[in-house]
């Protein structure tokens, strides 16, 4: 799916914030879209999620408790070139590099053996309605089509009557979906965005979410997550064998978060 010329991207991230990635720039664009949410900056852990937008660290879990996860309401601590955070039952690594232009962020979680967990990369994406989402498919796909935990299984990119490869414009909707792939592009206008996420032995996916003005229900805004993830649940509570992540007898799970973006010419 990488096609047109590559493009360096950069990161710049507040481990002071939850690790939460502020900028993600490729070819003089800014791909994060951002909200003032003034809670963000006094958060404590096990308060409800306060969406500035850019990307969050959810871990483990999105939806369910803690209300997209323990790691994203603390503060990281950075060691050399490695930021870190210790949250009650776990302690999760990152390591952000440069890659011959691309970003390449490498994971670890560390936790008792057999714990149960969700990671996703709450990547909230400035996206004109015109832009659309490409999956290699057909991929096995589930439809939220409300905020609970039901969902509707499908192949992408239609699921149940709903076009998710689509943004468009605002129709007061919002429906979440997760799509057993790992890997997604995101095309707007001339310029793409390449997401991809690797790791051996455990269940990954990439979850949509589309809010065209009908979330939260008092004081709907909009709002477009592209979102690689560990598991194919939001809430790990929800999930059957094989749905989430699982530390083995070694006691720790590696992953990688790969971007990339190019610009069609």
């Amino acid at each position: 799916m990488v096609s047109g010329k590559r493009l360096p991207v950069s990161v710049a991230t507040d481990p002071e914030l939850g690790g939460r990635w502020t900028s993600l720039t490729a070819g003089g664009r800014e791909w994060l879209w951002h909200r003032d949410e003034p809670r963000r900056a006094h958060v404590r852990p096990g308060e409800s999620f306060a969406d500035a937008g850019g990307l969050e660290e959810c871990v483990p879990t999105v939806r369910g408790q803690p209300d997209h996860g323990d790691a994203w309401s603390r503060r990281w601590r950075r060691v050399g070139d490695v930021d870190l955070v210790d949250c009650p039952d776990f302690r999760l690594t990152r390591r952000i590099r440069d890659d011959a232009g691309r970003v390449v962020a490498d994971y670890t979680l560390t936790a008792e053996p057999g714990y149960r967990f969700v990671w996703a990369a709450h990547a909230l994406l400035d996206l004109s309605p015109a832009a659309r989402i490409d999956v290699a498919g057909p991929a096995v796909t589930r439809l939220y089509p409300d905020e609970g935990d039901r969902w509707v299984a499908g192949a992408w990119p239609t699921v149940d009557g709903v076009p998710l490869d689509r943004i468009g414009p605002d129709d007061g909707s919002a429906v979440g979906a997760v799509v057993l792939t790992p890997q997604v592009s995101v095309h707007d206008g001339p310029d793409s965005l390449h997401l991809s996420v690797e790791a051996g032995g455990q269940p990954v996916s990439v979850a949509v979410w589309r809010n065209l003005g009908g979330f939260p229900q008092d004081a709907p805004y909009r709002s477009v997550g592209v979102e690689p993830m560990l598991g194919r649940v939001f809430d790990r509570a929800t999930g059957d064998d094989g749905d989430t992540a699982v530390v083995p007898a070694t006691g720790e799970v590696t992953w990688r978060l790969t971007v990339a973006a190019t610009r069609r010419t």
